[in-house]
């Protein structure tokens, strides 16, 4: 199963709208997504490691554009949603606490979860809810954001047919290690 959910991912790489199902996962992956869009764009680069950059790009701006989505909901439907259930519960006062912490170390907070596997749309939902400056939401996103998505298609531009040798001998591994790290970031969030 693992291998044809690999070969159809590779497919898909070579397919003409493969740019614009990389552009849909990365927007609804900062907002509400569960899979990276890591997922499309790395067998993207590695099946045309000429365009690495121009997938790179349109990760980056989709992960963007779907992280402003992610602030937004944060930002109006928490207000609409969340606080009167929060105020019902006796929480309103403790969740002003933890706005006032979120925010302090926001900038790091967008950074770190933009860079690691840990769940973006978490931190762009957070973001919007505890009112961080959207302009410190948005240097911190596109900083973290464009490190990830450039440094792996750096990576795989360089080393491309090797980490390809490597994925497809160990791919029930890799599948594993995957979902591993998938299931630790959705645990950490749990924690906080």
């Amino acid at each position: 199963m693992i291998r044809r959910l690999y070969d159809w991912t590779m497919g898909l790489a070579d397919h003409p709208r493969a740019l614009w199902a990389l552009a849909i996962v990365s927007f609804v992956e900062s907002s509400f997504f569960p899979i990276p869009p890591d997922v499309i764009m790395i067998p993207m680069i590695l099946a045309r490691p000429s365009r690495a950059w121009l997938i790179a790009g349109v990760a980056l701006i989709s992960s963007i554009l779907g992280g402003l989505f992610g602030y937004a909901i944060g930002a109006f439907a928490f207000e609409t949603v969340g606080q009167p259930i929060l105020a019902a519960l006796g929480k309103a006062d403790a969740m002003e606490a933890f706005n006032v912490r979120f925010n302090d170390m926001g900038f790091w907070a967008v950074l770190i979860a933009g860079m690691t596997p840990f769940p973006y749309k978490v931190i762009t939902i957070m973001s919007g809810w505890t009112g961080m400056p959207l302009a410190t939401f948005m240097v911190s996103s596109l900083l973290a954001r464009g490190i990830r998505f450039f440094l792996v298609a750096a990576l795989l531009k360089q080393f491309g047919a090797p980490i390809r040798d490597f994925i497809e001998k160990r791919l029930g591994i890799m599948f594993a290690l995957f979902l591993a790290v998938l299931i630790g970031g959705f645990y950490v969030v749990k924690l906080l």
